[in-house]
């Protein structure tokens, strides 16, 4: 019998196994569940996104892949604990972030939906039937009638492919308690997704799971704690949703900073240490090169793998703390050596002569995101610029806010980049890129969403954590000028960062001039009374926070370099225009 175009059945590979029937809502662009679907309501509120205003309940989605936060595991737990989730995903690549929100439903709350795997051929010709409704049944996905050409399968299962060590069994047969064994659980299952053969030992773990995105990610923590859960390696503690010390300043709902209290509670209850920073780099702590760690939070893995030389996937929030709990992770990935290697080349020309500023960088990760929306990219054209930690680290984040890839590459700059041999596979036949300062500027009137002369009511400084460095440029920039009444300041950073700034002087005339200082905390997760509810723009010279904060905040941003946020700080307008340097790079 001849099946029609529109009776067509697609075999992929089904990462979560299960049936389910409903519309379709589809793109050819990845997608944040952070900062990109509402946990509460499942509408997309990426205001960048063309699937922009519609909702994931009832629907079935099919998208490339996730990319951006790892906390997008965790909005993908909250929806489906409140029956607002997808009725299944559809992915064109494996997807890592998202499926591990779904495993943790199933493995720790009896709840799942189908994920299914299609090639690229088959991807693309799903597309087309965006609005239409399909169904799917374990690998299969059918268009139109109900049509299977194989039998139902059993479902899913921890993997029986990994190779166990002795400890794996331990911790399997519960040797070191109930929640490691259900931990173990789910990292065998991820590791079976990922077809890796065997585990490893990790020396370290950074969670973005104590992020409270609602009562699914509590829920979750307090079981693994009240079942005796205790980390094995040493942890450190992602930003999470309050400000432990100014929950007056902060002005938090007391419902929510209760819950948010009691999320990292039971992290440091597991063992972990409240460092509460995105930027976890900056710590002591920090892994040093070929370092095997398992970090979480987008920003971090970038850097840890690109700028450190340490070696970690992009863990999804649960998986690190599953991973902290026994110490063991996949052994696959950025942590094999062949996965680190480049597929683009990535030439920038045109810097020369060019009297760049730092909005430069995040201007460059965010493009080079968007052209490699998967791919480990090199970067060649940069050395001369000799880019600081602080660039890197606003690269980095802007490249981790469009891109799924863990890690990317500068030649002559990023420690494994010595030359293009030692990043590149022998006998590769490499896709070559060429950006010119021009090709920025699209970026730039991307970030810059605010319409022209809109006013200025807050200037948001550090998405990722500043650093003691800019802490000491602010306060250059500050110094014997005078911040408007009508614009508040305001500065996140981690709590051991605002320590140092406090015994090096620093603090007394930035809080004179009005700059104001949250730690513990990121701008993801700050709200009213905070943000201002009102008409008038933010301004901030973060390429993360200028994509994720129109659809987190419901207001209009202006991007720009640090110079030009105090300039905003100190009138209540600003007038957008873009910098010398990318105006006579055209």
């Amino acid at each position: 019998m001849t099946i029609k175009l529109s009776e067509r059945v697609f075999e992929g590979t089904a990462h979560i196994k299960g049936d389910a029937s409903g519309k379709l809502i589809a793109s050819d662009l990845e997608l944040s569940f952070w900062g990109g679907v509402s946990p509460k309501t499942s509408e997309i509120i990426d205001r960048h996104h063309p699937l922009s205003g519609q909702y994931l309940q009832g629907n079935i989605l099919a998208i490339p892949g996730g990319r951006g936060s790892c906390t997008g595991s965790s909005v993908m737990l909250e929806l489906l604990l409140i029956d607002k989730g997808p009725k299944a995903m559809i992915f064109e690549r494996q997807e890592d972030i998202l499926v591990l929100g779904v495993i943790v439903a199933e493995e720790i709350f009896g709840k799942t939906i189908p994920v299914v795997m299609l090639d690229p051929k088959d991807f693309r010709e799903i597309l087309q039937f965006n609005g239409s409704d399909i169904h799917i049944s374990n690998s299969q996905v059918s268009v139109g009638p109900k049509t299977w050409l194989n039998e139902v399968q059993s479902l899913t299962k921890a993997s029986d492919n990994v190779e166990l060590s002795d400890i794996d069994r331990a911790l399997l047969n519960g040797e070191f308690g109930d929640a490691s064994r259900a931990a173990m659980n789910v990292v065998l299952r991820m590791a079976g997704m990922l077809g890796v053969s065997e585990l490893m030992d990790i020396t370290q773990v950074h969670v973005d799971g104590c992020v409270y995105t609602g009562p699914g990610c509590l829920l979750f923590a307090e079981k693994l704690r009240n079942r005796g859960g205790k980390v094995r390696v040493p942890t450190s503690l992602n930003s999470i949703s309050i400000d432990m010390n100014r929950l007056q300043v902060q002005g938090a709902n007391q419902e929510f900073a209760a819950a948010a209290g009691k999320l990292a509670n039971a992290y440091t209850d597991m063992g972990a240490r409240s460092t509460f920073t995105c930027a976890p780099y900056q710590l002591d702590s920090a892994p040093k090169f070929g370092d095997q760690v398992a970090w979480a939070e987008s920003n971090a893995v970038v850097y840890a793998n690109s700028v450190l030389g340490a070696r970690t996937m992009k863990y999804p929030d649960f998986l690190d703390i599953c991973i902290a709990l026994t110490g063991r992770a996949p052994k696959g990935g950025p942590h094999v050596h062949i996965n680190r290697m480049a597929s683009l080349i990535i030439n920038v020309e045109g810097i020369e002569n060019a009297k760049i500023d730092d909005s430069f960088y995040p201007l460059l990760g965010y493009h080079v995101g968007a052209l490699a929306p998967s791919e480990i990219p090199v970067i060649v054209g940069i050395k001369l610029l000799a880019p600081s930690k602080d660039d890197m680290k606003a690269l980095g984040a802007a490249f981790a806010t469009v891109s799924s890839a863990p890690m990317f590459h500068i030649l002559g700059v990023t420690p494994e980049a010595v030359d293009l041999g030692t990043v590149v596979a022998k006998g590769s036949d490499l896709r070559s890129v060429s950006v010119h300062l021009s090709d920025l500027i699209g970026c730039w009137d991307e970030l810059n969403s605010a319409s022209k002369n809109q006013p200025v009511d807050l200037v948001s400084l550090g998405n990722p954590h500043f650093s003691l460095d800019e802490i000491q440029t602010l306060h250059s920039l500050c110094r014997g000028r005078k911040k408007n009444k009508n614009v508040a300041i305001v500065v996140t950073c981690g709590r051991l960062t605002y320590n140092s700034a406090c015994t090096a002087g620093l603090l007394d005339e930035l809080e004179e001039f009005g700059v104001q200082f949250v730690t513990d905390t990121c701008w993801c997760m700050i709200t009213d009374p905070t943000i201002p509810r009102s008409k008038s723009a933010i301004m901030t010279n973060s390429g993360k926070y200028a994509h994720y904060g129109p659809g987190l905040t419901g207001k209009s941003f202006y991007f720009g370099n640090l110079a030009r946020c105090v300039d905003a700080a100190c009138g209540d307008t600003y007038v957008e225009s873009r910098p010398q340097w990318l105006e006579l790079g055209q």
